[in-house]
C-alpha cells in the first residue's frame, strides 16, 4: 500500500458522489483504501492541492479532510507516551507557535487507544516542543490523526482547510430536556457551519413545522416565529405567545400573502424540485439580509441530475451560499440560501 497524503470522511451511502467530488477537484488524486465506514485514505496528490481547491468550491459530500504527514505502524504493545513522543518528534516543526492549535483524534473501532487520552499527550508533547497556545475551542491550526488496528496517521493543517471543525466532521449535541425532535440538530449544525447570525427578535418563517422541532429552536434564539403545517406542533409550543401556528399548507399560506421575514427554513419531504419551486415562491418574502435554510431529500437514483436540477430552480431567486451534507442530515444535503 502506497503511503497516504490525505484522509478524508463522507456518509458511508454518499460514498460515491464524495469520491467523484475528489477526482473532479484533483483528478490525480487516487483513493486506494477504506479505512473503516465512511472514511478513505487517498494518495498521488498533496493534501495542500486538494484544500485550495476546495477552499474555492467546497464539496458537498465530503465532510472532512486532513493531511497525512506521518504514518507509524502501531502493534498493541505500543502506548499512548510513545505516541505521543513520536508523533510530537516529526511534526513539531509543522506546528507555527504563533498560531493556537488543537489536537483530533479519531480511534476507529478495535483500536486500542482512547481519544481523549491520546489528544492529551500529543498536545503536551507539542506544547514543551513549540510552546504553541493551545485551544481546542477556537484552534488555527489542526494536528489531526487517525489510528486503526495496524497504524496511526497523523498531520497538521489550518483550521479551515478541513472543512470542518470537528475531527471527521462528526459534529455532535447534547440531547435536551424538552427537545422535540432529532432533527432540530440539523439545525444547529446548519447555523453553525454556515455562520447564520440570526438578528436580535428576528422574525422566522418554518414551512412543515410539525411537529415543531425547527420552530423551538428558533424561539430559543428569540426569533417570532410562523409556523406553518396543516397538522399539529408539539404541546409544549402551544402557550408560547411569539409563535403564531397556521394549519395550512404552505401554499395556502401563499395564496394569502405572507409577511416578511428574516429567515425562512424548510425541512419538508418534498420532491426536491417541488421543494425548489416553494421556496422560489417564498422568496419575494425575505429581506434583502435575510437567509434561508432547506433541506434537499435525494432518492436513491440520478442524485446528480437531481441536485443539478433543484440547483437551477433556486437560482432563479437565490445565490446558493453554501451546500452541504450535514453529519446529521440522512439522505438529504442541506441548503443555506441568500437572496
Amino acid at each position: 500500500m502506497k503511503t497516504p497524503t490525505f484522509i478524508l470522511t463522507a456518509a458511508a451511502d454518499s460514498a460515491d458522489l464524495a469520491l467523484a467530488e475528489v477526482a473532479k477537484a484533483q483528478p490525480a488524486a487516487e483513493v486506494m483504501e477504506m479505512l473503516g465506514e465512511g472514511i478513505w485514505a487517498g494518495t498521488a496528490v498533496p493534501f495542500s492541492s486538494l484544500a485550495d481547491a476546495w477552499q474555492q468550491q467546497p464539496p458537498i459530500f465530503v465532510r472532512h479532510v486532513c493531511p497525512v504527514h506521518l504514518t507509524l505502524p502501531l502493534t498493541e504493545t505500543l502506548d499512548v507516551r510513545w505516541l505521543a513522543e513520536a508523533i510530537g518528534v516529526d511534526l513539531a516543526a509543522w506546528i507555527d507557535p504563533q498560531t493556537p492549535f488543537s489536537v483530533q483524534t479519531r480511534v476507529l473501532p478495535n483500536a486500542p487507544y482512547k481519544p481523549y487520552d491520546i489528544n492529551t499527550a500529543v498536545a503536551q508533547s507539542i506544547q514543551q516542543m513549540t510552546a504553541a497556545p493551545l485551544d481546542v475551542r477556537a484552534p488555527g491550526q489542526i494536528l489531526s490523526i487517525v489510528i486503526t488496528q495496524r497504524a496511526a496517521y497523523a498531520g497538521v493543517s489550518l483550521a479551515v482547510y478541513n472543512l470542518s471543525d470537528w475531527a471527521g466532521g462528526m459534529r455532535r449535541f447534547a440531547r435536551e430536556p424538552g427537545q422535540i425532535s432529532r432533527a432540530e440538530f440539523k439545525l444547529l449544525e446548519a447555523l453553525e457551519l454556515f455562520r447564520i447570525a440570526l438578528p436580535p427578535r428576528g422574525i422566522a418563517l418554518d414551512l412543515g413545522a410539525a411537529p415543531g422541532g425547527w420552530t423551538r429552536i428558533l424561539r430559543q434564539r428569540e426569533q417570532y416565529v410562523t409556523a406553518v403545517d396543516p397538522a399539529a406542533l408539539h404541546p409544549s409550543l402551544h402557550q408560547d405567545k411569539r409563535v403564531r401556528h397556521l394549519r395550512l399548507t404552505a401554499e395556502m399560506y401563499r395564496k394569502q400573502g405572507p409577511d416578511h421575514f428574516d429567515l425562512i427554513v424548510n425541512d419538508m419531504r418534498l420532491d426536491a424540485r417541488d421543494s425548489a419551486r416553494l421556496m422560489v415562491a417564498f422568496a419575494p418574502y425575505l429581506y434583502a439580509h435575510g437567509s434561508a435554510l432547506m433541506t434537499v431529500k435525494l432518492p436513491a437514483q440520478a442524485q446528480p441530475a437531481l441536485i443539478e436540477h433543484t440547483f437551477d430552480i433556486l437560482q432563479h431567486a437565490y445565490r446558493i451560499a453554501g451546500a452541504r451534507q450535514l453529519f446529521h442530515n440522512r439522505s438529504e444535503i442541506t441548503l443555506h440560501l441568500k437572496p
